[in-house]
């Protein structure tokens, strides 16, 4: 008999996982350390058909119900913002909306998007806040790119997420079914998360996280 050694954990990169689920003909793996649930590499889409997916999605700043689904994160975000605060949008996509919606508010944006918005000197930069929307669950080196978003917030400044919290009936998840999704996250997640930060964590409602830089 074949022993399959336990794949590394995408998110925290412990062996200390196990098999979880199988549909979509894709294995899933749980993490037992940070509460993950991930998707093997080897069942991940190459970059040209990850696009694709990506080129359908329709948001802007005339859906109404789109904005109100951003407001879910940029409500509770901005209760720790002063005005004038500068913050880059991760992971912006093909329509910008979050950052207009933002700048309306009176707070300055930059964007990002490793397929739309390819301009990586914003890692250069500091900044107030950063949000990143419904982004994570397609991260293939996650904690490498929360790492590097993490570097560019300044002391005080809030790393604000948005992806759906995974649910208990997960193999007849609809979520799951976007073969481009492939971490799925739960409060326990973000609480691994926080510690390894060393953030402070707020979770204003389901899919939502807030995660603030310590000013020791």
């Amino acid at each position: 008999m074949i022993h399959h050694p336990n794949p590394l954990c995408s998110l925290c990169n412990t062996t200390n996982t196990q098999r979880f689920s199988y549909s979509e003909n894709r294995q899933y793996h749980l993490c037992q350390d940070c509460d993950v649930v991930f998707v093997e590499k080897h069942f991940l889409l190459d970059k040209e058909r990850e696009k694709a997916k990506y080129d359908n999605h329709q948001n802007s700043p005339q859906d109404k119900g789109y904005c109100d689904f951003l407001d879910k994160l940029l409500v509770p975000l901005a209760k720790h913002l002063q005005e004038g605060a500068h913050g880059l949008d991760f992971g912006s996509g093909p329509g910008p909306t979050l950052s207009i919606m933002m700048k309306e508010r009176g707070y300055e944006m930059d964007i990002y998007d490793i397929f739309y918005h390819d301009k990586p000197e914003v890692f250069e930069k500091q900044y107030d806040f950063i949000t990143t929307t419904e982004v994570v669950e397609h991260l293939h080196q996650p904690l490498m790119e929360i790492e590097r978003l993490w570097s560019c917030l300044k002391e005080g400044g809030v790393l604000g997420i948005m992806t759906a919290f995974r649910v208990e009936a997960f193999s007849s998840w609809y979520y799951k079914r976007d073969l481009t999704h492939i971490l799925f996250f739960t409060p326990k997640t973000f609480i691994w998360l926080a510690a390894y930060l060393g953030a402070s964590l707020e979770i204003p409602q389901s899919g939502v996280a807030l995660l603030k830089k310590g000013t020791s």
